[in-house]
């Protein structure tokens, strides 16, 4: 039988800026405008005075006058995100994204190293806790129906176990509306026939729920009633490429600035390689003028590399090799291709390259930046100049 664990982010926005901002722990508080725009996360003190995401910042003022608000910082959560991703694939190879913040692990063969689904369950927890200061829930069933449900349950910080016996004594109470797929509309059409958990709809018969639901969903609906999800954990196809890109507040011909710039992209790119544990060997330049004509380049590495100093040389080359006749440039970017699992390539440079000690460098920085945010730890070059 498979062992599925949904892992899902409490409040992730929130919970990353209260790592950071220690003094707002137990005081509603959201991540989003203070006056005006959405909320997109709020505490669970927040959350108390009826505030979600998703709502207006008006209305929830309104619900919670003395919250605060923190505006967002997207860098930031992606770097918690790809740390919270790199303890999933620690664990399993089979990792399936739903979100920035969850993901259905499937953990059936992981049993043999590290236990039994509780202990990989608490695992999970106790590492991301640790190492990225952020609290998560963890439901395990044996389908991704049940595990999904078994971490709402779970919330906050917590963890839910379904075992297979135990399927039907967990899944048949609950709210029709907890069914996946079943919104205000399908949960009213349900009450209208009389159904109001998930037993009443186990046991109507299958032809009465299609003719009131229609053939597909009313299949499905009598399926999961019963538990019955074929579903699989799918880990998503490798990327074929990792690039970013900046544009310019004012087109400009300045090549030195736009050098510097490359390598505050390289480095964005070089991270998320690491991040991701690829190794790319292509390193393309793309340059966009204030006419919008794209121009690039690309150069092939002796070996592949996911770092920052050789990823910013390549794509200077590359520029440089485009013989640029004062051009006014509105935007670059950089991209690495032919990309290869680092795990699977020894890269052992000699004591006299120059990026020896670099990789380790990098990685160190990458923890902190994770932990403190994206000013945490900067080249200089790029610390004494100005984003453009």
């Amino acid at each position: 039988m498979p062992v599925i664990l949904h892992v899902d982010m409490d409040a992730f926005y929130a919970s990353v800026e209260l790592r950071r901002h220690p003094e707002l722990r137990g005081r509603p508080m959201w991540v989003g405008g203070s006056s005006r725009g959405v909320v997109l996360s709020a505490s669970y003190e927040a959350r108390a005075f009826g505030v979600e995401g998703g709502m207006s910042s008006t209305r929830a003022r309104r619900l919670c006058p003395d919250a605060v608000a923190v505006p967002p910082d997207f860098d930031t959560y992606a770097a918690v995100s790809a740390g919270v991703f790199g303890i999933f694939d620690s664990i399993t190879p089979i990792v399936e994204p739903m979100s920035l913040d969850e993901a259905f692990l499937d953990v059936t063969g992981a049993r043999r190293v590290l236990g039994g689904p509780r202990e990989i369950g608490e695992l999970i927890r106790a590492m991301v806790a640790d190492e990225q200061g952020v609290p998560c829930s963890v439901g395990i069933g044996p389908t991704k129906f049940i595990a999904k449900l078994a971490s709402n349950q779970a919330k906050p910080n917590g963890l839910v176990e379904v075992p297979p016996a135990g399927v039907i004594p967990f899944l048949h109470p609950l709210g029709v509306q907890k069914m996946w797929g079943v919104g205000e509309a399908t949960t009213a059409a349900l009450h209208r026939l009389g159904l109001v958990t998930v037993g009443d709809i186990a046991h109507t018969p299958r032809s009465t729920l299609q003719r009131a639901l229609g053939p597909h969903q009313g299949a499905q609906l009598h399926d999961l009633a019963w538990g019955i999800d074929a579903r699989r954990v799918i880990a998503p196809d490798r990327e074929r490429s990792i690039g970013s890109q900046e544009t310019f507040g004012a087109d400009t011909d300045d090549l030195a600035l736009v050098e510097d710039e490359l390598l505050r992209v390289s480095a964005r790119v070089a991270s998320r390689l690491r991040a991701a544990r690829l190794l790319g060997r292509t390193v393309t330049v793309h340059v966009r003028f204030a006419d919008f004509r794209v121009v690039q380049r690309s150069a092939t590495l002796r070996s592949p590399t996911d770092a920052t100093g050789e990823i910013h040389r390549s794509a200077v080359r590359s520029l440089r090799a485009l013989r640029l006749q004062r051009p006014r440039i509105r935007r670059i970017g950089v991209r690495v291709e032919g990309l290869v699992d680092a795990g699977a390539v020894a890269t052992q440079p000699a004591l006299d390259e120059p990026e020896h000690g670099w990789r380790d460098a990098e990685r160190a920085a990458d923890a902190a930046v994770a932990r403190f945010g994206p000013r945490a730890v900067q080249r200089a070059t790029l610390a004494r100049r100005a984003r453009p």
